[in-house]
């Protein structure tokens, strides 16, 4: 059967460093906080782990693509439009004339007093993506000429858990990627534990697919949630095959643990949080960055940390860093001025942050 999907927008020039795999979806956020047969207007956007790993990627000055599936529809357009925007190589997307583009939608608890609010603090996800064109995401994508020069170039292939609950092709593809010849190339893993995906699949794929890549990001809470345990050492030990496993324990420390026993802690740096969409993603990219750029277990570290704390002080799923002064000074701080690092929607303040370099408004200091 001749294929009837058509490639994203072309992009010359040589193959990206980092190719990021995975579904993106239109994103409804609500105007107001409430249940949603309250909320009159929503907002569109964009949003999806891989791409938002692809995006900041990019923004750290990594070339990045993102290979993936939008249906043709004003949804799988806009979605294009916007990574493209970032700086991320979108030339190996199908675009499927039958299959929509998925969709979530963002419920937001308040103070209404409605009995189906969520209340403060608290967020709810609503998915339709059963059936949607990245569900369809096979590993007939490696025999796909544009997806197989960007695959074929890439330093680093970045991957998520998301991806295996999608549908039996999606999981198919996971595997293949896993299963290729590497040669030079890192593969990363991102558990991005979605229990809503895996009502009606089974979540034991999933331990072999983390256990197969060389570098594996873990959520503390979402390794307890789909494994029983947060603890960086068991977590070593049910996953021996990555050269890494890298444990998030939220707002405050993450370990970096490598197969000799090797392991590296680093404290996460003190944040006003704004909003905390994306900051996982985030803290991906930054730490992925580092690695691509050979810095050590510590900087990797602490590169991630900022990238996510930038994130958590703005909107939505993309972050601006400061700039590569200030950046570099953080990354070389004692331990003394690290801890004593504070991050605003202002900027950052601490004794490492430099008086000098010239900054945008966004990361003018803050006293």
């Amino acid at each position: 059967m001749p294929r009837q999907d058509t490639p994203g927008p072309s992009r010359p020039g040589p193959p990206p460093t980092a190719v990021c795999v995975g579904e993106s979806m239109a994103v409804l956020l609500p105007d107001r906080p409430g249940p949603l047969e309250a909320v009159d207007t929503f907002r569109l956007s964009v949003g999806g782990a891989e791409s938002n790993v692809a995006g900041a990627l990019a923004a750290l000055g990594v070339p990045t693509a993102w290979i993936s599936r939008v249906g043709d529809d004003g949804f799988g357009r806009r979605l294009l439009a916007e990574v493209a925007a970032r700086g991320v190589d979108v030339s190996a997307v199908a675009v499927d004339p039958a299959r929509p583009t998925g969709l979530y939608l963002k419920e937001v608890g308040g103070d209404s007093g409605h009995r189906h609010d969520l209340g403060p603090g608290r967020s709810r996800l609503h998915y339709h993506r059963r059936g949607s064109a990245a569900a369809a995401l096979s590993p007939a994508l490696l025999t796909d000429p544009a997806a197989a020069r960007l695959l074929s170039g890439a330093r680093l292939l970045h991957l998520s858990g998301i991806t295996a609950a999608l549908s039996d092709d999606c999981l198919a593809l996971l595997r293949a990627l896993l299963a290729a010849p590497r040669p030079g190339r890192l593969i990363s893993f991102d558990l991005n534990w979605r229990p809503a995906l895996w009502h009606g699949r089974d979540p034991a794929v999933l331990p072999p697919l983390l256990d197969a890549a060389d570098l594996l990001l873990l959520g503390a809470d979402e390794a307890e949630a789909a494994f029983g345990t947060g603890d960086p050492s068991a977590l070593r030990r049910r996953f021996p095959s990555p050269a890494t496993v890298v444990v998030k324990d939220a707002a405050r420390v993450v370990t970096a643990l490598e197969r000799d026993g090797t392991a590296v802690a680093e404290p996460a740096l003190a944040v006003e949080v704004v909003e905390a969409t994306g900051a996982g993603d985030a803290f991906a990219a930054g730490y992925l960055a580092g690695t691509v750029r050979g810095l050590d277990q510590r900087r990797r570290l602490r590169l991630g940390h900022l990238s996510a704390a930038c994130a958590l002080t703005a909107h939505g799923d993309q972050a601006e860093l400061p700039p590569a002064a200030v950046v570099a000074a953080l990354l070389d701080a004692s331990p003394a001025d690290w801890a004593a690092t504070r991050v605003c929607a202002r900027g950052i303040s601490g004794p490492a942050v430099p008086a000098g370099p010239a900054r945008t408004a966004r990361w003018a200091r803050a006293e």
